[in-house]
């Protein structure tokens, strides 16, 4: 298969209009046409990511997040992103990122999570009016909701978190009435804290909250911060399942590197 099926096989599933405008998802490095021997699945793309894809004999490295987010006047190794993509181009290894497009459909990134949570009744947290349902008919947008099968104390709910993600740490505030209705947003989702609130949950599971906004869950809901790689690493098992039914004759394969920059010391 050349590359050009395999991106299109992707984008049937997460089409690249449903990207935010920020983002930069897509062929990044390399040439379509070109034969796949062996695709490698990451959460980002790095400099082991890439010697990972040299040693298993990989051309093609399909990741989450983009390498390449802002434009880049020179590509002259001074840090790491110009290091990644000087080492992909001099070895033929074409990157690909599946990002927002990614998280704003209804089986993508927030689907992953809320199954890992177990939620029923999911439905998207803050819908796309802009953007009518795609062929299948499922609605496009930020974050998922749902209800747990039963209600849990907030410190039971963490617990269960900490199982289900393979935590280390947890952030949250506090809360003292029970657990049953549960947003989530892979990723940095703050910005969706109206949306969970509008949509009655009683606990929103995302990352990277800015100080001040934890004070505005008041006690009403109880803010989740599992951290931004950790809301997201199992989007590889995601891609691969996917790729693994609809690309028959790809040899896909998940990254071993742990490519979380945040270390935390215990």
């Amino acid at each position: 298969m050349q590359i050009h099926e395999i991106i299109s096989i992707l984008e049937a599933w997460a089409p690249p209009k449903y990207q935010e405008s920020y983002d930069n998802s897509g062929l990044l490095v390399g040439d379509s046409s070109v034969e796949v021997t062996k695709a490698l699945i990451t959460l980002d793309c790095t400099e082991a990511v890439i010697d990972e894809a040299i040693h298993e004999k990989c051309n093609l490295i399909i990741a989450h997040h983009p390498i390449i987010f802002s434009g880049l006047k020179q590509i002259i190794g001074q840090n790491y992103v110009e290091r990644t993509i000087l080492k992909a181009i001099k070895n033929d290894i074409a990157i690909y990122a599946i990002h927002t497009n990614l998280d704003n459909i209804a089986s993508g990134v927030n689907s992953m999570i809320s199954q890992r949570i177990g939620l029923l009744n999911t439905k998207i947290l803050s819908p796309k009016q802009s953007i009518r349902p795609n062929l299948d008919n499922q609605v496009i947008g930020s974050g998922m909701i749902g209800n747990l099968k039963e209600e849990m104390s907030l410190m039971e709910f963490l617990q269960f978190l900490k199982i289900q993600f393979d935590l280390k740490v947890i952030k949250y505030s506090e809360l003292t009435k029970k657990i049953k209705r549960v947003a989530v947003c892979g990723g940095s989702g703050s910005f969706l804290r109206l949306d969970a609130y509008a949509n009655n949950a009683d606990a929103f599971i995302t990352s990277d909250f800015k100080y001040h906004e934890w004070f505005d869950s008041e006690g009403q809901m109880s803010y989740i911060d599992i951290g931004h790689y950790e809301s997201e690493r199992f989007t590889k098992e995601l891609i691969y399942d996917y790729l693994k039914k609809n690309a028959l004759h790809l040899h896909p394969q998940i990254s071993g590197i742990d490519t979380n920059p945040v270390k935390i010391y215990t």
